[in-house]
């Protein structure tokens, strides 16, 4: 397989994969794309070689950036702003993660504490309240837990991992 081949097939694979994570597939072959590249790329570029529109480029440039997966930079000699992706993969994973506990973990977690204050003495309400009460326990244990992922360092957690798994 050459260069162009496996680049292509990297960006397919990375928009595939990313949507079982619940990042969009264009947005993952943006970023995929800005992964590989070694030098910023304009929103042109990006629509150029993803074949897609200024209003996708743009949009997925956009949530990028929101994320903190990507950065803008100033290049000389280009017209307008340029993108460039996180390189180093661990902080991008923890980014990843930190975006996803805010945007999913810590909501859940809100209403999970407000449905454990309903009252009632049915068995029914008694049952209602043990299974909220058990699915809140687990939801702080893993906010604790990708806490840990996102404020540790990589070697700290690869040295719990292999503890884990052996």
């Amino acid at each position: 397989m050459d260069y162009q081949e496996g680049k292509q097939r990297f960006i397919e694979v990375w928009g595939k994969m990313a949507s079982c994570w619940g990042i969009p597939p264009a947005m993952a072959r943006v970023h995929a794309l800005l992964l590989i590249s070694p030098e910023p790329l304009t929103a042109e570029e990006i629509k150029q070689q993803l074949d897609i529109s200024v209003g996708s480029a743009n949009i997925n440039l956009r949530k990028l950036l929101s994320w903190g997966l990507i950065s803008k930079k100033s290049v000389p000699g280009k017209r307008g702003d340029c993108f460039e992706a996180e390189k180093d993969i661990w902080t991008m994973i923890q980014k990843i993660i930190a975006y996803r506990k805010k945007k999913e973990l810590e909501p859940v977690i809100a209403e999970l504490e407000a449905f454990s204050q309903i009252q009632g003495d049915s068995a029914e309400a008694k049952c209602f309240h043990h299974v909220v009460s058990e699915m809140c326990k687990f939801s702080h244990r893993a906010d604790k837990f990708l806490t840990f992922l996102i404020t540790e360092e990589h070697l700290q957690v690869l040295h719990l991992l292999s503890r884990v798994v052996g």
